[in-house]
């Protein structure tokens, strides 16, 4: 009797065990679907383009990440969304803004002199 309890127990460990090895890793598979806006950012030393994303209050959009030259992260914390950008990989979030005003992401893995610059904004529109 105490394996079916057990069992569960450890189905319940191995599924928190892999949402945290996938926050930790911080690239998750991520699709458009056809009425999501798809925006491109590419981020190099030391900067994002574009450094503004300007995004509508409720409206789904998917940030699409690339990197040429050296591993970079974005976050930004007011939405709970980060990234791990993995040069000639593509990584995606999706972020569906519930507030407006602009706030501030960053990149989050050190990258070399500079990375402290390394933020731009998000603008979001009624």
């Amino acid at each position: 009797m105490n394996s079916v309890p057990s069992l569960k127990r450890r189905a319940l460990f191995g599924a928190i065990a892999a949402s945290a090895v996938a926050g930790l890793c911080g690239t998750i598979a991520v699709r458009a679907f056809a009425d999501e806006r798809v925006i491109p950012i590419r981020a190099h030393k030391f900067t994002y383009e574009p450094d503004e994303i300007v995004l509508k209050l409720n409206e789904p959009a998917i940030l699409e990440f690339t990197s040429a030259d050296v591993v970079m992260g974005f976050n930004a914390p007011d939405f709970k969304v980060r990234a791990t950008i993995i040069p000639g990989q593509t990584s995606r979030v999706r972020i569906v803004p519930d507030k407006t005003g602009t706030f501030v992401f960053h990149c989050d893995i050190f990258c070399g002199d500079g990375h402290e610059d390394m933020d731009g904004t998000i603008r979001v529109e009624a």
